[in-house]
């Protein structure tokens, strides 16, 4: 049969590129203190970048994680199952240190040298970054209870991915979960009903239900539940140090807008066995810095999802002719894309710079952690927050090639909406900011000095500040 047409001016497939290949990314990990990690850095950009891990990316939302609630005696398992793309995601996202290495580095700069692997990797394949993040996440908070720490601490950094369910503390490297929401509460975790009665040693029984569990096949789990003193924090391993399983029923996986290779349960304690993290009646405070991380994380994964979209809008418009001329030389393209690269661009220094902050805080700098305190805050708000509509518009840049699955632009466009959601949606990070000016000493200062910086570089920035400073005195 003869051809019916000759295909031209269709972009070639983007493969073997490197993520990390973007000056905003290099200079920040230099200018802060992180530039021994530059040749991993690019090391990983490079892999994320490859046909095999593009492809990794693929089948991991294609094959979504299914749960299995019994096997096949009727005996309860609770067990989810991945597609083995998943798996290998996470085995380089844990070699490479994404996940809690960090806390066990020495060096200057470390959590800004993660936190540039966690972007690079991201715009692979962001939903396996979720437990990456949770991981990451959970140290702070376990740090409130020194003996639990040190035994676990230490397999939370190790840069080994053992999958399975096996007694935590018998395996070579371990995954946390945070399971903190209920039907009933949402960012309301005060309204949390799920209940705590002590067996003594620090060691309690938890009955009740978390309404959004992702990642449900971690080893273990930070929640929240109620005790005679208040709301607490719980570690809830999956499996017993016997070797049993811990009753933790997983109800049904959320059919999701996005984030599909990532499963999220529903969950139920069934009288599940767990030790006491922090003080009792102190749940709040004592996961108030595990929020803040994640919280971190959903910056830098929006600005790693304005990369990869960004990329994608380039290399359509350098390989795509319109009207007599290449596309990215039309007046209007360029605009468009000039656009995507400055917000593009914006989100990603922003991250950084709060990675360093937390460097700074960890080292003990005042002034960073109060920067990182109302800058996580506004940064949460503003730039997760952009994410979905800079995904919509890089996504119109293919016109209707952008609108099939096989773009990749649908799972961006999918994805963007979380990261403003997780860890609070909007008005909750508007009033963190409200919170942050009010109580933090010291964050409205550092973040004045910080833009002051720039006093005199951009006429619109300088007249943007003072329009700041003008509305300060309503908050009084």
């Amino acid at each position: 049969m003869s051809a019916t047409h000759e295909v031209l001016n269709q972009a070639p497939p983007l493969v073997g590129f490197s993520t990390a290949d973007e000056p905003a990314l290099l200079e920040a990990l230099r200018r802060h203190g992180g530039g021994w990690g530059e040749r991993e850095v690019r090391e990983l950009g490079a892999r994320a970048g490859s046909a095999e891990v593009q492809d990794w990316a693929r089948m991991a939302e294609e094959h979504p994680p299914v749960l299995h609630t019994h096997d096949r005696y009727g005996h309860r398992v609770d067990e989810v199952e991945y597609h083995p793309a998943y798996h290998q995601l996470m085995g380089v996202a844990v070699e490479s240190g994404q996940h809690a290495a960090a806390w066990s580095e020495s060096r200057p700069g470390a959590h800004l040298v993660r936190a540039a692997k966690f972007y690079a990797f991201a715009q692979a394949e962001p939903g396996h970054g979720c437990p990456i993040s949770m991981t990451y996440a959970a140290v702070p908070a376990l740090r409130a209870e020194p003996e639990l720490a040190a035994g676990y601490e230490p397999l939370l950094a190790a840069r080994t991915y053992d999958f399975g369910l096996r007694p935590p503390l018998g395996k070579r490297g371990l995954i946390a979960g945070m399971s903190m929401t209920e039907k009933q509460g949402g960012s309301d975790v005060r309204a949390n009903t799920t209940r705590a009665v002590p067996e003594g040693a620090g060691r309690y029984v938890l009955t009740g239900h978390k309404w959004f569990t992702s990642a449900p096949m971690s080893d273990v789990f930070l929640t929240l539940a109620q005790t005679e003193e208040g709301l607490t924090c719980f570690l809830v391993p999956r499996v017993l140090p016997d070797g049993s399983r811990n009753p933790l029923r997983l109800m049904r996986l959320k059919n999701k807008l996005g984030n599909r290779s990532n499963a999220s349960a529903e969950i139920e304690y069934e009288s599940a066995v767990a030790w006491r993290v922090g003080e009792p009646g102190r749940g709040v405070r004592t996961i108030v810095e595990m929020v803040n991380v994640t919280r971190l994380d959903c910056v830098i994964g929006s600005a790693a999802g304005m990369r990869a979209g960004l990329r994608q809008a380039l290399h359509h418009a350098e390989h795509r002719r319109a009207f007599g001329a290449d596309l990215v030389d039309q007046p209007l393209m360029r605009n468009v894309l000039a656009d995507l690269a400055v917000e593009s661009e914006a989100a990603t220094t922003l991250a950084m710079r709060l990675a360093a902050a937390l460097d700074g805080a960890e080292a003990g700098d005042e002034g960073e952690a109060a920067l990182r305190r109302l800058g996580l805050a506004v940064s949460k708000y503003w730039v997760c927050k952009r994410g979905a509509t800079h995904a919509a518009e890089a996504l119109e840049c293919l016109g209707g090639n952008g609108y099939v699955e096989e773009s990749g632009m649908p799972r961006l466009y999918r994805e963007a909406p979380l990261l403003s959601i997780w860890e609070g949606s909007g008005n909750v990070a508007a009033l963190d900011v409200l919170r942050a000016l009010g109580r933090e000493n010291g964050a409205l200062e550092a973040f004045l000095a910080e833009v002051d910086a720039a006093a005199g570089a951009d006429a619109r920035l300088d007249a943007a500040v003072d329009r700041l400073r003008g509305l300060l005195p309503q908050l009084a």
